[in-house]
């Protein structure tokens, strides 16, 4: 299984996805590769323009995407797909439209079968069992909040440390901290802005210029640096 799971589409004052480009391209290869773009995060945009947001990106390192909403069957554009990319938005948005395509089954096959699968921010959120450490609001409501589970823990992106000034309500680590007291056995990790999470058969490596906070029930949460271990993300369960 090889996932590219990225937290944040773009830093700021940069274009959109330009910081993590070098990344894609290294992921699928120096041959060019026409991935299945999956757009159902848009809610305030077209499909059609977000295809070609995504696909101006991808041209200028040698790849390529085109819309899941130009084919007729979904489900057999999936079975066909070189490899699926997923972009952000609205994760409630996303999940619901996924399902009602009857996509999760058919896309975990694919991804469980190798297929690459990218993702940055609700399309990171939906490659973990469910969509529960998103931080979006639900704009709407999928039929079930369970995802792809193509990896056995939680991603929280834009992982912030800072309580704005004046703002009185929770930090996200309080929010995490309210999940995983409810969710006991699941591991959630705050990816932070400019890294990315990349796993290849079983190994899983941290990219980017900060650390990863990994929460766990019982525990005081842990700071993961690039290049440090993760492998216990990987074990089913809490340790």
């Amino acid at each position: 299984m090889r996932l590219l799971l990225i937290s944040n589409s773009t830093n700021a004052g940069e274009a959109y996805l330009d910081y993590p480009k070098n990344n894609i391209r290294d992921f699928l290869g120096s041959k060019k590769v026409k991935a299945l773009f999956i757009p159902y995060a848009a809610v305030t945009f077209s499909y059609d323009a977000y295809e070609e947001k995504v696909k101006t990106r991808f041209n200028e390192v040698g790849h390529d995407i085109v819309s899941i909403h130009r084919f007729s069957d979904p489900v057999k554009a999936i079975m066909d797909a070189p490899a699926i990319v997923v972009g952000g938005g609205n994760t409630w948005m996303l999940l619901k439209c996924l399902r009602e395509n009857k996509l999760i089954g058919p896309v975990r096959k694919k991804v469980l079968g190798g297929t690459p699968y990218i993702g940055w921010s609700a399309g990171s959120n939906v490659a973990c069992p469910t969509i529960m450490t998103t931080n979006d609001m639900p704009v709407t409501v999928p039929a079930s909040p369970r995802a792809f589970g193509l990896i056995p823990f939680q991603i929280n992106p834009h992982y912030l440390d800072a309580n704005p000034a004046g703002h009185a309500g929770e930090t996200r680590e309080q929010r995490i901290e309210e999940f995983i007291e409810v969710n006991r056995e699941v591991f959630v990790a705050g990816l932070r802005e400019g890294t990315m999470f990349i796993l290849e058969d079983r190994k899983i490596t941290l990219s980017g210029p900060r650390n990863a906070r990994v929460f766990r029930y019982g525990s005081q949460p842990v700071e993961v640096p690039p290049g440090g271990d993760l492998s216990f993300l990987l074990k089913k369960g809490r340790k």
